[in-house]
């Protein structure tokens, strides 16, 4: 399973990195806008902390502006993958951006049907929302079975099943589970897959085990 960081915090980007972690960052514009910093110069720092994907999302919602936007957002570097939302427009824009060679990241993602039209539009990544599907009380693991199982079905839909909105390690644990390909987690939830009790309980009694000998590795 690839992780990307849900996240336009570069900081936060830049730690994960160094850990080995990322493969990738997923942004939107509510994100950037967290930041307070210029858009595009957001981007431009992600895409060279990471060599995966950035998906950087458009704004609008008609086809004509849509592919405008994406086409100013892929010229900012050549690992950005445009993010478009789950409507006739977008599918329509996906389909000409993967066509030109652009990576679509298609979002806002709610049923497999909608999973199913992405992958029939080309898309190289469907975004479906596990976390907000289960604040309104579906379970959201659910669609990504459905989703990982369809296009098991079908050769010819090359799509990955990214998911996305992950609230906790669970969500993480259990896409993989499932097999989906991807998984989107904000650094705060993607951290919490260190923590163990019994890993610090264990860690601190080798400690001081190795104390009471009074020697050391590196004198």
């Amino acid at each position: 399973m690839k992780f990307f960081a849900d996240t336009a915090d570069t900081e936060e980007i830049r730690e994960l990195a160094d850990l080995g972690l990322l493969d990738g960052v997923t942004t939107n514009p509510s994100l950037v806008a967290k930041t307070g910093r210029d858009f595009f110069e957001v981007l431009k720092e992600i895409c060279s902390i990471v060599d995966g994907p950035v998906s950087a999302e458009v704004t609008a919602t008609d086809f004509d502006s849509m592919m405008t936007e994406g086409q100013k957002l892929a010229d900012v570097a050549d690992n950005i993958a445009i993010k478009v939302p789950l409507i006739k427009d977008g599918l329509k824009a996906c389909k000409a951006l993967t066509q030109g060679g652009t990576k679509v990241n298609v979002t806002l993602c709610f049923s497999a049907a909608q999973a199913i039209l992405a992958a029939k539009a080309g898309a190289t990544y469907i975004s479906p929302f596990v976390g907000r599907l289960d604040d309104i009380g579906h379970e959201g693991m659910d669609l990504i079975g459905d989703i990982v199982e369809i296009y098991a079905n079908y050769d010819s839909f090359n799509t990955e099943v990214l998911v996305a909105s992950i609230r906790h390690p669970m969500h993480v644990v259990e896409a993989a589970r499932m097999g989906a390909d991807v998984c989107t987690v904000p650094p705060a939830v993607l951290k919490k897959l260190f923590d163990h009790p019994l890993t610090d309980k264990g860690l601190a009694a080798f400690l001081a085990d190795w104390e009471k000998t009074g020697q050391a590795i590196v004198s």
